[in-house]
């Protein structure tokens, strides 16, 4: 493994390629035999455990039920929404055949022709159309509203260029899917659930995040609107993190979805649909992690707290164990997630190395010299500093210390990302900023034909219009001159 790590590139050298040899370098994930999907490995998967978890009890306290809906959807569904339909024609996976038989040539097995369904079924690429096509069932007064479900699961989108966790064919996510008696409740959800994201990139991933309205031509298709939080990664790109979409009253024409109010009057429900995905965990290895492997908030680190002993002979390891183990179970008690890793197949150098390039939090090194001294190393990953202290209360500076790693990691987050954001005024000046990256804000006329104009040229697109902290003083379009309410953000993006 410490030659593994040596030879991690560096991000300043290829940082594409520093990302997916760190993905495979640091246990998370690798490829597998089918195209553009994925093996998330038990390291990788832990940390998206511990994202779904803390999402899971967020949604479930503002009233959310989980559920779970086909991973098939009949094409006709699909097709009910015009708009909904074109946004994923191109990444549709489609069953045709529900059946194989043995080859006539002896060549293995071969679709049977016979066994064409009558209607083909497409893997879903997300779960509006089968979703509104039960809540049919479901709804029928005022009184049963709100239906407020999430579903975890898996989806496919036949992409032709995949980077694991970032974009991939198939991706786990969660998808929620409510439906209200008014707009107005529909609209409140909508920005509660962008809310509760910006809160779980923060407070939990240490991520700043952007909050912001997608234009038009950037909507999730089939919403009236789309609300986004985007992160500004270390290269200077953008990510799309989660996205809350107002999908109107569309999905309910399409499929009949009615109740009657309480003035005995039949009416279209009001829907919504909120989602993030395993792009979170590419986003949070951009955002945090150095040269010598992943960095892991405390929040979602699978084990905060790793303690590795020296020592020469079994007689050693007993000594240290007995000092050790009350310990471990002190920080468990406090909630805190901690290894003792007394393996003697590997030495405490290869063990440092693996843990650094893990990203785990804190690293405890405890040898002899220590158990004479009552002393104990301890290295924190987000600086790599080491200092030795008193092993006597060291469960409580532990604590103390998983938080300020926390609080650390966020404010180094914030501080870049904050320093990535420029102003600009002249289309000269945006393709020039272009090319070194970040958020730029500049003035747009607010048409589609402009928009498009500058993602074909410089390959930005406006990432959102943003909710706060942006700049609404109106000005002139970089491009055409013509007058702008306000700023936009522009950023090359994953």
């Amino acid at each position: 493994m410490a030659k593994e790590l040596k030879n991690l590139t560096k991000r300043s050298e290829n940082y594409s390629q520093w990302y997916n040899e760190l993905v495979v370098k640091a246990d998370l994930a690798e490829q597998s035999a089918v195209r553009g999907c994925m093996v998330i490995k038990p390291y990788g998967y832990a940390i998206w455990e511990k994202m779904q978890q803390t999402l899971d009890r967020m949604f479930k306290a503002t009233g959310v039920q989980n559920a779970y809906f086909p991973l098939l959807i009949p094409k006709s569904f699909l097709c009910r929404e015009a708009e909904h339909v074109e946004g994923f024609a191109k990444e549709c996976a489609v069953v045709t055949h529900y059946r194989l038989k043995n080859d006539p040539d002896g060549k293995g097995v071969v679709v049977d022709p016979a066994a064409r369904l009558e209607e083909e079924l497409i893997v879903r690429p997300t779960s509006e159309t089968i979703i509104w096509g039960t809540y049919k069932n479901w709804i029928h007064s005022w009184r049963d509203l709100p239906v407020l479900c999430n579903q975890w699961a898996n989806v496919m989108r036949w992409e032709m260029r995949t980077r694991m966790f970032l974009r991939t064919a198939e991706f786990l996510w969660q998808e929620g899917h409510c439906a209200h008696a008014t707009a107005e409740e529909s609209e409140a959800r909508t920005v509660q659930m962008i809310n509760l994201y910006a809160d779980f990139a923060e407070k939990y991933m240490a991520m700043p995040v952007i909050q912001g309205v997608k234009t038009e031509s950037e909507r999730f298709a089939g919403a009236l609107n789309t609300y986004t939080i985007e992160a500004m990664m270390q290269d200077g790109k953008a990510l799309q993190s989660g996205t809350s979409h107002n999908l109107g009253q569309n999905f309910a024409k399409a499929f009949d979805v009615t109740f009657v109010n309480k003035e005995n009057k039949p009416e279209l429900v009001w829907a919504n649909s909120w989602g993030v995905s395993t792009r979170l965990m590419g986003a949070l290895i951009m955002t945090h992690s150095d040269d010598n492997g992943l960095v892991l908030p405390p929040h979602l680190a699978p084990i905060q707290v790793v303690i590795v002993p020296i020592y020469k002979d079994a007689d050693g390891l007993k000594a240290i164990s007995e000092k050790v183990l009350p310990l471990v179970e002190e920080l468990k008690a406090k909630g805190i997630s901690v290894k003792f890793d007394d393996a003697d197949n590997k030495r405490p150098g290869f063990k440092f190395a693996d843990y650094e390039l893990k990203g785990v939090p804190v690293r405890l090194a405890l040898g002899q010299r220590d158990l004479e001294n009552g002393t104990v190393e301890l290295m924190r990953r987000d600086t790599l500093e080491k200092e030795t202290v008193a092993f006597e209360g060291i469960a409580g500076h532990i604590e103390v210390l998983l938080e300020d790693i926390q609080n650390n990691l966020f404010t180094k987050a914030k501080n870049f990302r904050d320093s990535m954001i420029f102003k600009v005024d002249t289309y000269e000046e945006f393709k020039e900023q272009i090319e070194k990256g970040g958020f730029i804000l500049a003035h747009w006329d607010g048409t589609p034909e402009t928009e498009e104009q500058i993602k074909a040229e410089t390959k930005a697109t406006i990432r959102c219009i943003p909710l706060e902290g942006g700049d609404e003083t109106p000005g002139v379009d970089m491009i055409t001159g013509k007058p702008s309410p306000r700023r936009v953000i522009f950023a090359r993006s994953y």
